[in-house]
């Protein structure tokens, strides 16, 4: 192998290693919303589709308050996911329209609360998101209690 294909390879294994270690970790409570979420929706809410869906938070997960919150994530396939991840002005209007002035504005007051986490909150948060999707399965008709 010359010292090219070397480095080219090296190169290789450091990215994926990188993608593994900035990768944020996904716990049964996110999980278990997620699969609310897409529930509750049952579609893309840009283009409708059924597949390749994907929950999109509107604050970002590392916002601990509203990381579990039903108000704050949406269901999107994973084009539109990219997309909005990608232009978040478009996603800010897209929401808009599609939520509403006030429920932005109500999410945006609840994301300035404080949530203490840790892995008893985290069970907790996932048994209320797996009892809502029994009930859901069991009732179609049934809303999603959000757990907080």
């Amino acid at each position: 192998m010359t010292a090219v294909a070397q480095k080219k390879q090296s190169y290789v294994n450091d990215n994926s290693l990188m993608r593994l270690i900035m990768a944020i970790k996904r716990t049964n409570a996110d999980i278990w919303f997620s699969k609310a979420v897409r529930l509750r929706d049952g579609h893309c809410l840009v283009c409708g589709t059924d597949q390749s869906l994907e929950c999109a938070h509107i604050y970002g997960r590392r916002r601990k308050i509203v990381r579990y919150s039903m108000d704050n994530a949406v269901t999107l396939c994973h084009h539109h996911h990219r997309v909005f991840t990608e232009n978040p002005l478009a996603f800010a209007g897209f929401l808009e329209t599609e939520l509403g002035a006030g429920h932005l504005e109500i999410l945006t007051e609840k994301c300035r609360g404080i949530l203490k986490e840790n892995k008893a909150v985290r069970d907790e948060i996932a048994k209320h998101y797996r009892e809502q999707i029994k009930l859901y399965e069991k009732d179609q008709s049934h809303i999603f209690v959000s757990y907080n």
